[in-house]
């Protein structure tokens, strides 16, 4: 054990992911360890309920799991970081909860990480202690199943956003093209593997806002009436065009996105570019903003599988950033669902 480092141990439990995280002063990530919920798949979509439950069953040994993973013990820890919204309201107060009480018992600080700043700064997680990483400015396209923003990120405590969704998220339009489909929840990945075997065969009206902003619930609109209208033609259409339906829909979320992003990257001329949240899993997204960084001479970060998701990683990385300026909380401090 190295006497010189210095441990911090971070707690996401937003939505319907427990997971625990210990990183150490470097940025290295010793250990990320998330439990997944499969109770909902049966319900097409979360259930807060039982979210809230499953992260009260799983929290313990997630945690023990991550420290004995790290090869530390909970003595070796000089703050608990944790997420404290926004996310599902049980589901936060199950970490915040327990954030507060393990350190209560280590006489530690405890640390308040925002979830949607934490995936903008999961590109500091370091599973090698040469790995590169960005430099400040940078912009970021964060997408997630929820949110949709385009932020410039000055410093880890300074984060301008430059665009947003007024309505649905690009998340929120996959899965609900998923569902139409009949296809299992979540729908995301679903909808990325057919659409690698399917062509583009179908055009779905876009919304055109001004500035940055998004705007998505024209497009699931369209999805939904297109369908619909050709369900009408054949009943059979969905069945047989599933792929090429897929690589549609697919096609016109990632144009939607980044024609705005780009936008914001001439606009800004910042030359380091990063992609965030769970939709940045997407294989199409990932390859077309490679070209767009290449396109504009930028250095280009696209996260880790691992860290695209809800993950504690990305609030260790957050947390660690705070501890080093002394950005401590209170134990009064209660979750925030937005």
């Amino acid at each position: 054990m190295n006497m010189d480092k210095q441990y911090i141990l971070a707690i996401e439990s937003s939505c319907d992911d427990t997971s625990a995280a210990v990183m150490d002063n470097d940025f290295l990530c010793l250990s990320n360890v998330t439990a997944s919920q499969k109770v909902h798949q049966q319900y097409g979509g979360v259930v807060p309920e039982l979210a809230s439950r499953a992260h009260q069953q799983n929290i313990i040994p997630v945690v023990d799991v991550a420290l004995k993973n790290a090869g530390i013990t909970k003595n070796h820890l000089s703050a608990i970081a944790f997420t404290r919204g926004p996310g599902l309201l049980g589901s936060l107060l199950v970490g915040v909860s327990f954030a507060k009480s393990f350190s209560q018992a280590l006489s530690i600080p405890i640390i308040d990480v925002n979830h949607l700043e934490a995936h903008v700064l999961a590109h500091f997680v370091k599973d090698d202690i040469n790995q590169e990483v960005p430099c400040f400015p940078y912009l970021c396209l964060l997408v997630s199943g929820g949110n949709t923003q385009i932020i410039e990120v000055d410093s880890s405590n300074k984060m301008i956003v430059l665009g947003k969704t007024i309505d649905d998220a690009a998340g929120e339009t996959i899965d609900k093209a998923a569902k139409i489909l009949s296809l299992p929840y979540p729908g995301g990945p679903h909808i990325d593997r057919l659409a690698k075997e399917g062509k583009v065969t179908l055009s779905f009206s876009k919304s055109h806002i001004p500035n940055y902003d998004y705007s998505f619930s024209g497009l699931k609109t369209s999805i939904l009436y297109t369908l619909r209208d050709k369900l009408k033609e054949d009943e059979n259409y969905i069945k047989d065009n599933i792929n090429d339906i897929a690589c549609s829909v697919q096609e016109a979320v990632v144009d939607t996105l980044l024609s705005k992003f780009e936008k914001a990257l001439k606009a800004t001329n910042i030359k380091t570019i990063a992609i965030a949240g769970g939709v940045s899993a997407n294989s199409l997204l990932r390859e077309r903003f490679v070209a767009l960084g290449n396109k504009y001479h930028c250095k280009t970060f696209i996260p880790k599988f691992s860290y695209t998701t809800d993950n504690a990683a990305m609030v260790a990385a957050c947390g660690m950033f705070k501890f080093k300026n002394n950005e401590f909380s209170t134990l009064d401090l209660t979750a925030y669902a937005r």
